[in-house]
């Protein structure tokens, strides 16, 4: 798939049939194309780093499950098109998994404004993460979604610096009820590089 793409158009969707023969094959390699992606954070956040590749797919999946047509293909592209990087970001889908739905409403109800509070740290240098303005992400109670979508802008030496492979870099959240953070892997740094171009 093109790695340029930054937008999803009407022509890039598979037909429905043809993704349905295909489908088996085309999760699989999407699945194993994630894993790369995925990074956990202490005991309960997870981010998803999103591209071009991964919000295919998804709108592809939406439209399978809903068979909305050309009418809910317009509502995907409007809701998914702004987490395709434009080549100057990183993007990120962050999610809070707790099981336990008693823990998880005691510990979003702690956790307001957390978006605000993510980062990524490049040779000593901070870049904090910008949540997606869409909606507000926590509510006037201060209680956070248990979904945040969020977005790392580079400036291009940092670009420089996190292409280099050559430096460690920080994933992390500096919240008074949740700070942890944890160095890239090399797979997830060299996975992520690509969305810069």
């Amino acid at each position: 798939m093109p790695k340029e793409k930054k937008k999803i158009q009407k022509e890039d969707i598979m037909p429905l049939d043809i993704y349905t023969k295909q489908r088996k094959a085309l999760r699989k390699n999407i699945v194993e194309f994630k894993k790369n992606r995925r990074v956990s954070l202490g005991p309960y956040a997870t981010f998803y780093f999103e591209n071009y590749e991964t919000m295919l797919a998804q709108v592809q999946e939406m439209l399978y499950i809903e068979k909305g047509g050309d009418e809910q293909l317009n509502d995907e592209l409007i809701a998914y098109n702004p987490l395709i990087p434009n080549g100057q970001e990183l993007i990120a889908t962050l999610m809070f998994e707790i099981d336990n739905p008693v823990s998880r409403a005691t510990f979003l109800g702690k956790v307001g404004g957390i978006e605000e509070k993510v980062f990524m740290k490049i040779d000593g240098e901070v870049v904090k993460a910008v949540p997606e303005e869409d909606v507000d992400r926590t509510s006037a109670e201060g209680k956070a979604s248990s979904v945040q979508f969020i977005h790392f802008k580079f400036n291009n030496k940092q670009i420089e610096k996190f292409q280099s492979n050559s430096l460690q870099i920080e994933l992390g959240i500096d919240h008074e009820e949740y700070s942890h953070t944890t160095k890239l892997t090399d797979l997830t740094q060299k996975s992520l590089s690509e969305d810069f171009n």
